[in-house]
């Protein structure tokens, strides 16, 4: 991979990435680049031809002319954008520090597990495009101080209050740059599992466990949810479940996938699902459950996937990194794929037993290895394993490592202004 970085674009965005060499021929001097063509183009045919490009090159395309630089802003633009875009499944990833806080400040005074001598106007993620093989590095610098984020839905990032209480949460836009809160829960919580489901007509938001019953304890009661959409019906955080008892929740984020939340359940190890229709938790049982490790839960295309390292000591079955599908009866797991041995032994060795994440979107797996920067990538359809490089904007060797969402970028996410038509102070609805 050959490294460079663009020029910092003018508000409200900025790209700095990592490319690979291109063979591509850009001699301004070829017919394929002569003015006398590209400027009879009519605009709606141009604005078309734009709306197809990757972000990356989109804002560098802002950079030409005035014209193009006020698309961003331009409403008929953006509603071509949302019908002709493509979906892009790409990666977006934090530094954190703590396997249980998810604090990801680049700020001495803000931090813990150490600090990476950052200012706080350094805050920033780091985009992966599977496709290309690519890393991208983008500000946060719009995010108030205490927040971190929370997980990540049609565009949009969810970013939750640190401090134990109640919840402030905030979704932004990363690639427009936009802040947008929501209301305060109503049930002080400590760090609560969080999922968000963004679609194009509505916005859903579940809260659960690490209530606080004390200053000092905490414990795995209640469920609270948002739910706002275009037919005028919301709930803000009106809508209350009771978790099943005894459930020991894996504080982070959810899964969302056939109008439902998934979380991992511990000791032993079984899937919690939240039905948001009928507001109802169910639990079912994860295939092999006393021999997993590292267990994580991935939307894929749809489907819900769990991911784990099998590790049978006492029997002669060898030590895997599997894969396995839910099927339409809500109940029963097929496994539908196993890391090639030869990899598992290298991958293995790598990882040491400290452990290892994984965040599915699409047809795309990124597995990364706590306490290293290595990290593989599975294509599920082509069936196949590769390393990916190093994010080159992460300090190799640091105390920090990479926890990641699925991210698809959207230039625009208008049911955002949903929430803008919410009137202040919030009162929740109660039904």
């Amino acid at each position: 991979m050959e490294a460079f970085s663009t020029t910092s674009m003018p508000l409200p965005y900025s790209y700095t990435h990592i490319a690979r060499s291109s063979t591509t021929s850009s001699d301004p001097t070829s017919p394929w680049m002569d003015s006398r063509i590209w400027s009879k183009l009519p605009q709606r045919l141009l604005e078309r031809v734009i709306a197809f490009l990757p972000p990356p090159a989109f804002f560098r395309a802002r950079a030409v002319c005035k014209r193009w630089y006020g698309l961003l802003f331009s409403n008929n633009f953006l509603e071509l954008y949302i019908q002709v875009s493509p979906r892009r499944h790409w990666f977006l990833f934090f530094e954190h520090k703590t396997t249980r806080s998810y604090i990801y400040r680049n700020n001495n005074n803000y931090s813990t597990g150490g600090s990476t001598g950052q200012s706080r106007d350094n805050f920033e993620g780091y985009l992966f495009d599977p496709y290309e093989i690519t890393w991208y590095r983008i500000p946060f610098a719009l995010i108030p101080s205490g927040f971190s984020p929370a997980a990540s839905s049609g565009g949009l990032v969810c970013w939750v209050s640190d401090e134990a209480g109640t919840k402030s949460l905030v979704l932004s836009n990363p690639l427009f740059g936009s802040l947008t809160p929501l209301p305060p829960t109503l049930r002080p919580r400590l760090f609560p599992s969080i999922g968000l489901n963004v679609g194009l007509t509505s916005i859903d938001v579940t809260l659960a466990g690490d209530d606080l019953i004390s200053p000092y304890a905490v414990k795995n009661l209640s469920t609270e949810s948002f739910h706002v959409d275009t037919s005028g019906f919301y709930s803000l955080w009106g809508t209350t479940s009771a978790l099943p008892r005894l459930c020991s929740l894996e504080s982070g984020q959810m899964v969302y996938t056939d109008r439902k939340f998934y979380s991992m359940n511990q000791n032993p190890y079984s899937i919690l699902g939240y039905d948001i229709s009928s507001n109802t938790w169910l639990k079912i049982q994860a295939p092999m459950r006393r021999f997993l490790r590292s267990p994580s839960l991935l939307d894929c295309r749809g489907k819900l996937v769990l991911i784990a390292a099998v590790e049978k000591s006492k029997l002669n079955v060898p030590k895997s990194l599997r894969l396995w599908g839910l099927q339409a009866c809500g109940t029963t797991w097929v496994e539908i794929e196993r890391m090639p041995q030869q990899l598992y032994l290298q991958f293995a060795e790598m990882e040491s037993g400290c452990g290892f994440d994984c965040v599915g979107h699409g047809e795309f797996v990124v597995i990364t290895i706590h306490g290293s920067d290595k990290a593989l990538l599975f294509d599920m359809v082509r069936k196949r394993w590769q390393w990916i490089p190093p994010c080159p904007y992460v300090v190799q060797g640091g105390d920090g490592e990479l926890h990641g969402f699925a991210y698809e970028p959207r230039l625009a996410t208008p049911v955002t202004g949903l929430l803008d038509q919410l009137t202040l102070p919030f009162q929740p609805f109660n039904g």
